[in-house]
């Protein structure tokens, strides 16, 4: 079977869907599967089209601005490719009008991936953007599709809602499991245990919130005994200048501000995998950008993790997380309610300001948590490899080329 997969980006700047949309690709390509990429071109493709290989990756250049891409040479490369089906990842962007354009010149049939964008609160943001690209060719473009994935049971209710109407099919996002942890591995000296943020610094994922109730928990008055032994670590890229606006929070709630840059001791050349190197102090740590290597050493060495986002589709952050033994604090809006009936997972509640489950989390032992972090490594084995996920794909591709 000879499959393309069209998005929007093929570098970081795609957020969770580089890691999503790679590893799908990578698992397809292992059972079988003539896989190549499309996207369009930015300033971080050459950092990152190795991380393709063995993958055929291609990332076009663009006439206009990003919002309004035009890039024919990506209509001539997919001619050319003659896939036997288009594999859509994500919306609003070139990829969509690529991939349909397809359709209607070669009668490629294809299955389209929203990726949490029909969410609701996905679809307030920029939404009269939206509105138009909608109703320029996004409409069509799913109205034409074979078959229409969701990564969870929400997400596919969030693609009813906003009218579609073909066959959906629910198969969530999948992950790479590390090696189980060893004691070295988990061995520290004297430090702050960290709650740990990584992804996006943006609007949605809730951080204003979690901050305002991480400086109740840091608050002498909060009879929470042990929460000075914590630090809050935000890693991320910043989008569209919200980091600065959380920093003004934090100056705002009295929370001591640190800061890691690239040159910095922490980073990687000294840094060198050793979990126990402790982290700037600071109430908040502000690390920047995380990826590969570094994204493995704060995984490796934090105690937990926090994702108190707004909307997500199915969030690659939580699941990494839980592959590496964290417990995880998050919101239902992350549709991975397994979590919780697992107990791997407490609830907060960014939009109602419930975020209790965090002032339980750090009240529990070093070893509830850790079991709490166990139950989510095993959920992961569970249903949640890249192996099982791209199989179940497989088989949906199959099926709509009547295999």
């Amino acid at each position: 079977m000879k499959i393309a997969i069209t998005t929007g980006s093929l570098s970081r700047n795609a957020g969770g869907l580089f890691e999503s949309v790679r590893a799908l690709g990578k698992g397809l390509a292992k059972l079988g599967g003539d896989v190549s990429v499309y996207g369009l071109r930015d300033q971080n493709w050459e950092l990152d089209e190795e991380a393709w290989a063995p993958l055929s990756a291609h990332a076009f250049s663009f006439i206009g601005p990003r919002a309004l891409a035009w890039s024919p040479d990506m209509d001539a490369a997919l001619d050319q490719a003659r896939p036997d089906l288009v594999a859509l990842q994500g919306l609003w962007q070139y990829a969509s009008l690529a991939t349909c354009r397809q359709r209607r010149r070669k009668g490629t049939p294809y299955v389209v991936s929203p990726r949490g964008m029909l969410d609701k609160w996905a679809l307030a943001n920029s939404r009269w953007k939206k509105v138009l690209a909608a109703f320029a060719f996004e409409n069509a473009v799913l109205r034409d599709a074979a078959c229409l994935h969701a990564l969870c049971v929400a997400e596919a209710d969030a693609i009813r809602a906003y009218g579609g109407r073909q066959r959906i099919e629910v198969v969530p996002n999948g992950v790479e499991l590390p090696e189980k942890l060893t004691t070295e591995d988990t061995e520290s000296t004297e430090r702050r245990k960290s709650l740990l943020f990584l992804g996006r610094v943006h609007p949605k994922k809730g951080l204003v919130g979690a901050l305002r109730a991480w400086a109740d928990i840091q608050n002498s008055k909060s009879k929470i005994h042990n929460s000075k032994q914590w630090q809050f670590v935000i890693a991320g890229w910043d989008q569209g200048g919200h980091e600065a606006e959380l920093k003004r929070v934090c100056d705002e709630l009295g929370l001591r501000i640190a800061e890691c840059g690239v040159a910095e001791d922490l980073k990687l050349n000294s840094y060198k995998l050793k979990t126990s190197a402790p982290l700037p102090d600071g109430d908040v740590v502000f690390f920047g950008p995380a990826f590969g290597k570094e994204k493995e050493v704060l995984l490796r060495s934090s105690e937990a993790f926090i994702l108190p986002s707004f909307s997500e589709g199915l969030p690659m952050s939580v699941l990494e997380a839980w592959a590496y033994g964290l417990p995880v604090v998050m919101t239902p809006e992350c549709n991975l309610p397994e979590g919780f009936v697992s107990g791997a997972a407490l609830e907060i509640r960014n939009s109602a300001g419930d975020f209790e489950g965090m002032r339980i989390l750090i009240e529990m032992t070093d070893q509830e948590r850790a079991a709490m972090g166990m139950r989510g490594r095993c959920l992961v084995e569970e249903k949640f490899t890249w192996p099982k996920v791209a199989a179940q794909m497989r088989q949906l591709y199959e099926e709509v080329l009547g295999r």
